[in-house]
């Protein structure tokens, strides 16, 4: 059988990574080393990640264990039991990236936590994934991905009179992604100076960080502003219009000049309809409601596809509302073939292919992880 070459196995490839890992941050934040290519060995308790049983909606196996956990291996360890601490032990000694994302009291009781382990092992490179991060009075607080969308302020600009979670665990992802991120940076360090180094992820922080502009705009510009869930907060037109046949399209005109050519397409008396009074953004955001009452009842005496034809011929950004649904067969990921087979104990799983695109390498689609698959079968009975 040839050996296939670094380009076909990955840029990570060669890569060594130990997790002991539940839920979404930290299983997501490896899965994405796995997709580059990594070996990555999934820590769990004899119970399993719970995250194992959220649900049986992907013909029996649970949708957020499936998509965080995909190329990976598991294996079953009872950290509180000295020859399985001794196991694990082994496997950070043999590993070039450790990740975890206990609570910091459990993580340093099992003495676990980056900093710890880097003393002993000073090229590692060692992640605590954490809620509110280390130090300060909330330190130990659980932290799951509603409460810290609470707490960093997401829900207060998400919905419309009434506040809303983002529609996806927006708290894990942001840390995930930023764990993924350091760990990248801190490979590359390690290339120049042989040493690793002991990281701390909060998703508190991470999503405040994502939350920045808004919470300038309030700090420095007077206040919190109202909720706006179909629309832009600070842009208009910006938002969702219904159509004659119940479909939505939203529409973006980003500034003057596209909004003159906006209502010289669907207006012949755009002096009359409009005047003055909306001629700058600052102009239209302050009368909004009344400017997407214009457009509604234009758009209303519209087939679709002219109002689609039109905001083509205006260069006006323009999108399908979609479900998820359509998204799943959204001709623009179906014609770049961006989905692939997983296997898993139910049998193959369609699922996206990440979004890493390098040319010359194949992303390798790996598998879903039983519970305990790299235990010798008495460990597993």
């Amino acid at each position: 059988m040839p050996v296939k070459t670094l380009e076909q196995r990955g840029p990570l490839a060669g890569l060594r990574v130990v997790s002991v890992e539940q839920a979404i941050s930290a299983p997501l934040a490896t899965r994405h080393l796995a997709d580059l290519g990594a070996e990555v060995l999934k820590i769990e308790s004899p119970s399993g990640d719970f995250a194992r049983a959220y649900d049986g909606k992907m013909n029996g196996l649970s949708v957020h264990f499936v998509w965080a956990n995909r190329g990976k291996r598991s294996i079953i360890l009872d950290l509180k039991d000295p020859a399985d601490r001794s196991r694990l032990d082994g496997f950070i000694a043999g590993c070039d990236v450790f990740v975890q994302n206990l609570s910091t009291r459990a993580a340093r009781s099992l003495r676990i936590d980056a900093e710890r382990l880097i003393l002993n092992h000073p090229s590692l490179i060692a992640v605590d994934i954490c809620g509110y991060g280390h130090g300060g009075s909330q330190e130990n607080d659980k932290a799951y991905d509603l409460a810290i969308q609470a707490e960093a302020g997401a829900f207060s600009v998400t919905g419309d009179s009434e506040m809303s979670k983002v529609g996806f665990p927006v708290a894990d992802i942001s840390a995930a992604m930023y764990a993924t991120m350091s760990i990248l940076a801190a490979l590359v360090g390690r290339q120049a100076t042989g040493r690793g180094t002991a990281v701390c992820v909060s998703m508190l922080d991470c999503l405040t960080e994502w939350l920045s502009a808004p919470m300038y705009a309030a700090v420095y510009g007077g206040g919190q502003p109202p909720r706006s869930g179909r629309r832009h907060h600070g842009i208009a037109p910006y938002g969702t219009f219904p159509l004659q046949d119940a479909s939505v399209v939203l529409i973006a005109v980003q500034n003057d000049t596209e909004w003159r050519a906006f209502v010289a397409e669907f207006w012949d008396d755009a002096h009359d309809v409009f005047g003055a009074d909306f001629a700058t953004n600052a102009q239209r955001i302050e009368r909004v409601e009344a400017l997407e009452s214009l457009i509604r009842k234009r758009f209303a005496t519209l087939a679709p596809s002219e109002v689609r034809a039109g905001l083509d011929r205006a260069n006006v950004a323009r999108a399908v509302v979609r479900d998820l649904a359509d998204v799943w067969n959204h001709p623009q990921l179906r014609e770049r073939e961006r989905f692939m087979n997983v296997q898993s104990s139910v049998g193959p799983l369609e699922m996206l292919k990440p979004p890493f695109d390098f040319s010359g390498w194949q992303i390798r689609t790996g598998s879903v992880p039983d519970l305990g698959q790299m235990n010798p079968p008495e460990d597993r009975t």
